[in-house]
């Protein structure tokens, strides 16, 4: 028999940007046996998690939960507002804009790739006024909906999605808004009614602190009322059905019941320390992480200060030092995971991760383990990292503190 033995002493540290470590909490509460998903106790947790999630994406408006990855909601929200041959802009700012990209081309859209040339375009967010110029010029309204990535897991920069909606308006255009804030959402400030996005793709297995496995489309009126005349393909992902059965708590197939327990714990802890307490603490991790970097003197891939991630912070490495290698290294020495580089800036950075259940101690541990890797790979620091970002946390206290009764 096989076995397979990745667990040697201590704890694993896993400081990739997703998916983030699951916290006791959560596992326990997924250990819980599996209910009958047609009997009245499941209706309970249906509609807890159902409305406790609204909250989550602060919207008054369905959210449509989905037993599958991110990449599942991407194609949800597609096919449910398009037809075939339609035109959408796409803004390039990564590798998982680009992914989402080219599934609109396998469905039979029209994407149309908006961004700013080479290597630059991964390095900075949306740029609004560049979709708000488009949109002017599509007099006849070919483009049927605008498509954004909010916190772009690859380069660690997060998009003013608000600016991108001023954008839409200011052109005057009845474009739907499509947002993938997979990464972003519960980690990073999101805000689906208020910004008026019509449909936000997200997953669980980032900021909700749970395994890969539970997706999300959150959708407005006008996205539900567009669905209406879609006309791509879909079953598995269709909205009305699955809203319909959510009135009462159940679902139209098989939900992920155990997972869907681990919802239920996670918007409670959530809640718990209350959503601007969770962004002002990975506000504070990133700006810590990023004190470090600079500290060792290497370069931080997004290029612009005002759209720093609070989820990740990406690392590139010197000319000609493969961050792969450095990865490697760090991984094997450590027990530390980090974040590979991806798309075209594969081999040049690395990721790493500080959202979900993640604190002082975990982040000063991954910075000291990266510190290591990166001596012991020959990459050439100015000087120790691990003090300024100590020096920052200790000079801002969290929000919530734990104090002695």
């Amino acid at each position: 028999m096989l076995k397979l033995d990745f667990h040697p002493a201590g704890r694993h540290f896993l400081q990739i940007p997703g998916p983030s470590p699951v916290p006791d909490r959560i596992l326990r509460a997924m250990s819980y046996p599996t209910i009958d998903h047609r009997g009245p106790e499941f209706a309970v947790l249906g509609l807890k998690v159902l409305e406790g999630i609204k909250k989550i994406f602060k919207t008054q408006q369905p959210v449509v939960i989905y037993p599958a990855s991110g990449t599942g909601a991407w194609e949800a929200a597609l096919t449910n507002t398009l037809s075939p041959g339609d035109t959408v802009l796409m803004f390039e700012t990564g590798h998982f804009a680009t992914l989402w990209k080219q599934m609109a081309e396998r469905l039979g859209l029209k994407p149309e790739f908006l961004g700013l040339p080479g290597i630059e375009g991964w390095r900075r967010g949306v740029q609004a006024d560049m979709i708000e110029k488009r949109l002017r010029e599509d007099a006849q309204h070919a483009i049927k909906a605008v498509c954004v990535v909010h916190n772009e897991t690859s380069t660690g920069v997060t998009s003013d999605i608000a600016a991108v909606r001023r954008a839409i308006d200011a052109a005057g255009h009845p474009a739907l808004l499509l947002v993938d804030t997979i990464s972003g959402l519960a980690s990073a400030d999101y805000r689906h009614d208020e910004w008026g996005v019509d449909v936000t793709i997200s997953g669980s297995q980032k900021g909700l602190m749970l395994p890969p496995g539970i997706s999300f489309n959150a959708v407005s009126a006008k996205a539900l009322a567009a669905s209406g005349h879609a006309r791509l393909p879909r079953s598995f992902w269709g909205w009305a059905e699955i809203i319909e059965m959510n009135k009462s708590g159940y679902w139209p197939y098989t939900p992920n019941t155990n997972l869907l327990y681990g919802l239920c714990e996670a918007l409670d802890m959530l809640q718990d320390e209350g959503l601007d307490n969770v962004f002002a603490r990975h506000r504070r991790l990133g700006e810590a992480c990023r004190r470090a970097v600079r500290t060792w003197g290497l370069e931080i891939q997004c290029a612009d200060p005002a759209v720093y991630s609070p989820v990740l912070t990406g690392v590139m490495m010197p000319e000609g030092v493969d961050a792969d290698a450095v990865r490697k290294i760090i991984y094997e020495r450590f027990d530390l995971s980090l974040g590979t580089g991806l798309g075209k800036v594969k081999g040049r950075m690395f990721r790493i991760g500080h959202l979900g259940d993640c604190n002082d101690l975990t982040l000063l541990a991954a910075l000291a383990g990266c510190e290591m890797g990166l001596r012991i790979a020959g990459v050439p620091l100015k000087d120790s990292g691990l003090p300024a970002a100590m020096e920052y946390l200790a000079a801002q206290p969290n929000v919530v503190s734990l104090k002695a009764a």
